[in-house]
């Protein structure tokens, strides 16, 4: 692997760990009671993604780009034959996509050399679809309802 190539990973490495500690220094503040309040601490931070235009704006913003982003991961890691994309998806989505996005563009620079290029299928096609609802669903809900 190129020297290039080795400092983008790097790079893509600390902007994984930054935004690791950025997001969840804050994530945590929901979980006051303890880890066993999930899903109300969940329904306390979707319900604060509503609270101002900015969160609103934020929270769409980063909705959409996610949702592009996974369209890209699925179609690069067929493209490049990059294992277990669709764990860098639902962690982006249990962590943060600021964290799994750098880290599977990580996993595409190591796989870049192959050139053997392969098509979407029906299994791809569908949680890309589904997923596509979701996002547009809670865009929705958070900017218009």
């Amino acid at each position: 692997m190129s020297t290039q190539r080795i400092a983008l990973c790097a790079v893509y490495g600390a902007i994984a760990v930054i935004a690791l500690v950025a997001t969840w220094s804050q994530n945590l503040a929901y979980f006051h009671t303890g880890p066993g309040d999930f899903f109300a601490a969940f329904g306390a931070f979707l319900s604060d993604t509503k609270v101002t235009p900015a969160a609103r704006s934020i929270t769409v913003d980063i909705g959409l780009f996610f949702l592009a982003a996974a369209v890209f991961m699925v179609i690069e890691a067929r493209k490049h034959k990059v294992a277990f994309v669709w764990a860098y998806i639902i962690g982006g989505t249990a962590i943060a996509i600021s964290v799994t996005f750098p880290l599977f563009l990580i996993a595409r620079e190591l796989r870049l050399a192959q050139p053997d290029a392969t098509h979407l299928r029906v299994v791809d096609i569908v949680p890309l679809a589904a997923f596509a609802a979701l996002i547009l669903y809670l865009t929705y809900w958070i900017d218009v309802a």
